[in-house]
C-alpha cells in the first residue's frame, strides 16, 4: 500500500489534530499508511484569480532540495500572513537505504557560500548530516601538486551523502542531506507521499496526478523537482505545451571503502581535484566523507576509456594507500544540467532545479536553492499564473543563464591549461609561491578556490582575472617557470 507521511509538526499537521507514532531522525517523523481511494481525488478548492488561498493545493514532484526548499519556502511565507494551503511532496524514496535505493545522483559537497545562506535561513546542517569538513583543496597535475587553503581559514564547506550512503553503509549512516531537508519541509506542514508520479494531465485550470498505484490528486499548483535522472520530464514535454528538457552531461560517479584512519591519512581534509590531460575531460575530484572516498568526474563523453585512463594516472594512484584503486563499492552515470529548459513555467506550474536550469558544473544544490526560493517567493507573493512567473521567477533563472555563459568561457580556460604544458606549469608556480609566502595576495589560489567550490558566480571570477595585478602575475610566472633550468619536475612537491 503506498505511504503517506506527515513530516513534523508543521501548522497544517497541528491544525487537524491527528497525531501518528513512528521513529524519526530528531525531527519527529510522523507516519501513516493510508488506502489510495482515500487520497483526495475529489476536485480540489481552487485558488482565486491566480493566488493561493486558503484551502488551494499544491504538488511538489521531487523530495530532492529544490522540492524540499520550495515547500519550506512556501509554506514559511503563506503561514506568516495566515493563508494555509495542502502541499504535497511526491518522492518515492525514503533516502534511509543504503546503495541505489536512498541514491539522489551527487558527488555531494555544500559550498561554504551556501552553507552561508541557509544559515540566514535558520537552516543549520547537524554533525549527523556532514561528513566531513572540508578545510583545502589539494590541485593535482602532471607537472606538480600545490595545498589551496579556504581563503577566510575556516571549515564551511560541507561534504554529504545525498541519501542514506553507498552500498552496504552502516545503518548508523541514517541521516542525509535530502532526508533531513524533506524533515523540514514537513515542520511547516509538508505531506510527504511516498508515491511514483507517472502521468499528469491538465484539467480545466487544474491538474489531475496519476501515480503507479493509480492514486493521485488535483491540484491548483504543479512544481516539477525531479531532477534529470526521471522518466517523467520527457512526458512533462507533451503534457505542457513548449516545454523542453534541459540538455544533460553525463558524470560518473563511484564510492570506495577505505575506513577513515586511511582517509585522514591519504586526503586528510581536502578535496583533491585534478587537471589532467585526458581527452574530454571537464572536471575531476576525490571527496573524503567518513569510511569513504568519492570520485567524481565530468567529461564529453564519460565512458570506461576515460574512467580507466583516470585511475591508472600516476597522480590519481598517489592518493591511495600503497598506489593501488581497489574496486569500488558502488558506482552511477548520472546526468546534470548544462543547458537550460525551455519555458520551465505556465499557468499553475513551474520547473525548479535540475528540472529547469542550474549552476554549470557547479553548485547544484545551491542552484536548487535559489531557483526553489525565486519561485515559492513569486507563488507566495504575486501568483501562479504564467505572467507572474515572468515577472518574479524569470529574472532569476536569466541570472544564472547570465552566469552560465562566463562559465563556458572560463571551463574552456581551464581546459586549455590542462592542455598546455607551460600553462601548466605557470599556474602551479603562481600558486604555490601564493600558498607559501604569508601576506602575498591570493589571486590565482582565489580564483581557483571560487571555480573548484562555486562558491562565487562566474561573472565575479572573470572580472577577478582580468585584474592589472592578475594578468601582469600570470605573465611572469608563465615566463619564469618555463625558463631554461627552471624546476620541471615538482610532481612529489606539496606547499602547505
Amino acid at each position: 500500500m503506498p505511504q503517506t507521511t506527515n513530516i513534523g509538526q508543521g501548522p497544517r499537521a497541528a491544525a487537524t489534530g491527528k497525531e501518528n507514532s513512528a521513529g524519526g531522525s530528531g525531527n519527529a517523523v510522523l507516519s501513516a499508511l493510508a488506502d489510495p481511494t482515500t487520497w483526495d481525488t475529489a476536485p480540489a478548492a481552487r485558488s482565486t484569480a491566480g493566488k493561493l488561498t486558503d484551502g488551494s493545493r499544491v504538488a511538489v514532484i521531487g523530495g530532492g532540495p529544490a522540492g524540499s526548499l520550495f515547500s519550506y519556502f512556501l509554506l514559511k511565507t503563506l503561514g506568516m500572513a495566515g493563508t494555509r494551503i495542502t502541499l504535497d511532496i511526491y518522492e518515492p524514496r525514503l533516502f534511509s537505504h543504503s546503495g541505489p535505493a536512498g541514491c539522489n545522483h551527487c558527488g555531494g559537497v555544500v559550498s561554504e557560500s551556501l552553507v552561508q545562506l541557509l544559515a540566514t535561513e535558520g537552516i543549520n546542517l547537524p554533525p549527523g548530516v556532514v561528513q566531513r569538513g572540508i578545510d583545502s583543496y589539494q590541485m593535482h597535475m602532471d607537472v606538480g601538486q600545490v595545498r589551496i587553503e579556504t581563503p577566510l581559514h575556516e571549515k564551511r564547506i560541507a561534504a554529504v551523502y545525498r541519501g542514506n550512503g553507498p552500498r552496504h553503509a552502516p545503518p548508523a549512516m541514517s541521516t542525509g542531506f535530502d532526508r533531513h531537508l524533506l524533515e523540514l519541509a514537513g515542520t511547516n506542514g509538508a505531506t510527504w507521499r511516498q508515491q511514483l508520479v507517472t502521468g499528469v494531465v491538465r484539467r480545466g485550470d487544474q491538474w489531475q496526478l496519476e501515480c503507479a498505484t493509480g492514486a493521485g490528486g488535483n491540484y491548483d499548483l504543479l512544481v516539477i523537482a525531479t531532477g534529470l535522472n526521471t522518466a517523467l520530464l520527457p512526458i512533462m514535454e507533451n503534457s505542457f505545451a513548449g516545454y523542453r528538457r534541459p540538455r544533460p552531461l553525463r558524470t560518473f560517479i563511484a564510492e570506495f571503502r577505505l575506513g577513515r584512519a586511511l582517509i585522514e591519512a591519504t586526503l586528510g581534509t581536502s578535496m583533491h581535484v585534478f587537471l589532467l590531460d585526458l581527452p574530454g575531460l571537464q572536471f575531476a575530484a576525490l571527496i573524503p566523507k567518513g569510511d569513504y572516498m568519492t570520485l567524481c568526474m565530468l567529461g564529453d563523453p564519460v565512458d570506461e576509456e576515460m574512467i580507466n585512463a583516470f585511475l591508472n594516472s600516476e597522480e590519481v594512484r598517489d592518493c591511495f594507500p600503497d598506489r593501488r584503486v581497489p574496486d569500488n563499492v558502488c558506482q552511477c552515470l548520472a546526468n546534470i544540467n548544462v543547458k537550460p529548459a525551455h519555458r520551465p513555467y505556465g499557468d499553475g506550474i513551474v520547473f525548479i532545479g535540475d528540472s529547469g536550469v542550474a549552476r554549470l558544473y557547479k553548485d547544484g544544490i545551491g542552484s536548487a536553492y535559489r531557483t526553489a526560493k525565486a519561485a515559492a517567493m513569486t507563488c507566495a507573493l504575486r501568483g501562479i499564473t504564467e505572467p507572474d512567473f515572468r515577472t518574479g521567477y524569470r529574472p532569476a533563472l536569466r541570472s544564472l543563464e547570465r552566469d552560465n555563459a562566463i562559465g563556458q568561457l572560463i571551463f574552456a580556460v581551464c581546459h586549455l591549461i590542462q592542455k598546455l604544458r607551460f600553462t601548466r606549469r605557470a599556474v602551479l608556480r603562481m600558486v604555490q609561491l601564493e600558498q607559501s609566502i604569508e601576506g602575498r595576495r591570493p589571486l590565482m589560489s582565489s580564483v581557483l578556490w571560487d571555480v573548484f567550490t562555486g562558491s562565487a558566480p562566474y561573472t565575479s571570477v572573470l572580472m577577478r582575472t582580468l585584474h592589472p595585478a592578475f594578468l601582469a602575475g600570470l605573465a611572469w610566472n608563465l615566463l619564469v617557470a618555463n625558463l631554461p633550468g627552471a624546476n620541471r619536475d615538482a610532481r612529489r612537491v606539496t606547499v602547505s
